[in-house]
């Protein structure tokens, strides 16, 4: 299991004062995400604690009495969008990791033939990442409304379209192979010049 690290507990101590550094982990459903943000975590990482659109999607479905149509994308967009800007806006100093980011909605959208709301095209343009990990996908799901997405083996579209949007939107993914959550945060944690967890288990 993955432990805290002192150096890298003191490493973001000293980054707490300093310039917000902002850096995203996304992918397609059944990337192993869940695993990993639980380690991020546990190395006493700052991040997202739930991704905000599972959240407001099972309210969304709630209320309807079913899972979302394509006629229900927009209202839910934009409430996810407020939460990540809320989110984005709220962190001022230091380092801190996100739950998915702000253009992982031109994938969403993508998915369900939408094209992507002025709102979403401003927030991409306003509020910018440091860096963005997206992880390649395993072939487990983690969560059951993950099943709602890939359907008919829609995994690798709904990837490949969250891929092309944080292209579309300016940036240059890092891509993390399939691997345990501990050696993955490890292969982050370096590419950010962070002590890695691991080291302090």
């Amino acid at each position: 299991m993955t432990t805290i690290n002192p150096d890298l507990s003191a490493a973001l101590a000293a980054a707490a004062a300093g310039d917000p550094r902002r850096y995203v982990i996304t992918g397609g459903p059944s990337s192993g995400k869940d695993d990993l943000i639980a380690a991020v975590h546990a190395a006493g990482i700052p991040c997202t604690v739930d991704e905000p659109g599972r959240e407001i999607y099972r309210r969304h479905r709630e209320r309807l009495g079913r899972h979302l149509r394509r006629e229900d994308r927009r209202e839910y967009s934009l409430e996810v969008l407020e939460a990540f800007i809320a989110e984005y806006t709220g962190h001022t100093h230091g380092v801190r990791f996100y739950n998915r980011g702000i253009p992982d909605g031109y994938g969403w959208e993508g998915f369900f033939g939408l094209r992507p709301t002025p709102q979403l095209e401003d927030a991409t343009r306003t509020y910018r990442y440091d860096t963005i990990f997206v992880l390649d996908p395993l072939d487990t799901f983690e969560d059951p409304d993950d099943i709602v997405w890939a359907k008919d083996r829609e995994i690798r579209r709904v990837h490949e379209l969250i891929v092309q949007g944080y292209y579309d939107a300016g940036y240059e993914p890092v891509f993390v192979a399939p691997d345990s959550a501990t050696a993955r945060l490890d292969f982050i944690c370096a590419n950010l010049r962070l002590p890695k967890p691991s080291r302090g288990a």
